[in-house]
């Protein structure tokens, strides 16, 4: 009998924790407090590279000055230089890539752009827009949005079940933070609840965003409306009614801000439970599609430039760096990074199944803002589908060769 082992990989909360350190007296965000403790010596923690030590309000968009930017034709030189790169493993590559370093002269080369692969993880970037978006229509003044971000206090309940990944806990009263699963009672912050989404991936997380959106969605600027209210209105409804209201929420915020959303698509919800109270799929994306996505919010146009803007910051690593992001060519670099994996195992003699190392199926999803300290600027969106390899590794020395690259281009920088 065939027996056939399926694992879904998505990114360490170890390991990806983002958002400016400096940033917790503008969000609430308790565990920012602790790793910016941890850079001074007053609580044990690790020491971040200069990239990450980036302050709140340096952080900017970019390109916010350039709103009618689109994606240039492809340039030959550009498109030959990415090839070379991806030489013998092209067929099992997808790329998009922007040179925004000269922001008045970009260039950009793609590789299977269209190609169209399961997200995985960088779905929560949707997720994200999605609840931006719902934010936006039902508070027009930034100031109310960050209030209900900061001070909307959200419970965690049956739909974090089956929790994958442990998120960090900053113990004010011990002075240290701690990382477990989340349990059913955790109590945080809207923000906090997507900053445990973007920056340690948590599913569980995830999925009581995706709650928020659909009660957003509902009330409106009724928003944040009793726990009890919330509660007994979404237990009344059917779950098709659950998926109809949140698939209207995630197409509309997709194509009301210039997305395909045939293309760029979250299926549902991340947890086995949120699968069962909301039983939508089908998720997917191409590179040009998120460079898109990527490239309008550093145009601040990604919602409006408030959301924009902090969808960047939540996407900022101040942690240890894993896969794309963990090449040493970036060590002095900001990066903005989000990343997800899907793997699986079919028998095979000799063969032993191992994270990102799949031999049925192997896809790993990075993109990537990259700014230098010297000047580099540039956007990347990486998907690849390499069978036995480590994909992690993969990963990281394409984004060594790239960066070796860019460098290459802008030779003035580095003189």
């Amino acid at each position: 009998m065939l027996v056939i082992f399926c694992l879904a990989v998505l990114s360490s909360p170890l390991n990806t924790l983002a958002y400016p350190l400096d940033g917790y007296e503008h969000t609430n965000i308790p565990r920012l407090e602790g790793y910016r403790l941890a850079q001074e010596g007053k609580t044990r923690g690790r020491k971040l590279h200069p990239g990450a030590l980036k302050t709140n309000d340096t952080i900017q968009l970019r390109l916010h000055h350039l709103p009618e930017m689109s994606i240039p034709p492809v340039d030959a030189k550009f498109q030959q230089q990415i090839n070379d790169i991806l030489w013998r493993k092209k067929s099992r590559y997808s790329i998009s890539i922007i040179d925004l370093t000269n922001p008045d002269q970009p260039f950009y080369a793609e590789h299977r752009a269209n190609k169209d692969f399961n997200p995985g993880s960088l779905g929560k970037l949707i997720v994200a827009l999605a609840l931006f978006n719902e934010l936006a229509k039902a508070f027009p003044d930034t100031q109310v949005r960050e209030s209900i971000l900061r001070d909307t206090f959200v419970s965690a309940d049956e739909l974090i079940i089956k929790p994958s990944h442990v998120i960090p806990f900053w113990d004010e009263n011990k002075n240290r933070l701690k990382h477990r699963k989340p349990r059913i009672g955790d109590k945080a912050s809207l923000w906090t609840w997507l900053d445990w989404m973007l920056s340690a991936s948590s599913n569980s997380a995830a999925s009581m965003v995706m709650k928020q959106v659909i009660l957003l969605h509902h009330f409106g600027s009724e928003y944040p409306s009793s726990t009890t209210e919330t509660q007994q209105w979404f237990q009344q409804l059917k779950p098709m009614q659950r998926v109809e209201i949140l698939r209207e929420a995630l197409d509309s915020a997709v194509t009301e801000n210039g997305f395909d959303n045939t293309i760029l698509r979250q299926g549902g919800l991340f947890t086995r439970m949120g699968k069962r109270r909301v039983p939508t799929g089908g998720s997917r994306a191409t590179s040009r599609e998120l460079i898109k996505f990527l490239l309008h919010l550093e145009q601040g146009t990604v919602v409006d430039y408030f959301s924009s803007l902090e969808i960047k910051r939540l996407l900022y690593m101040t942690q240890k760096r894993i896969r794309y992001a963990s090449s040493p060519a970036l060590r002095d670099s900001a990066i903005y990074f989000k990343s997800g994996s899907l793997y699986s195992c079919k028998p095979e003699p000799e063969f032993v199944c191992q994270k990102y190392k799949g031999n049925k199926r192997n896809l790993l999803n990075s993109v990537a803002i990259v700014e230098s300290p010297e000047g580099l600027h540039y956007i990347v969106v990486v998907s690849s589908n390499i069978l036995r390899k480590n994909s992690a590794v993969e990963h990281q020395s394409i984004a060594t060769f790239i960066h070796r690259l860019m460098k290459k281009r802008h030779p003035d920088l580095f003189e």
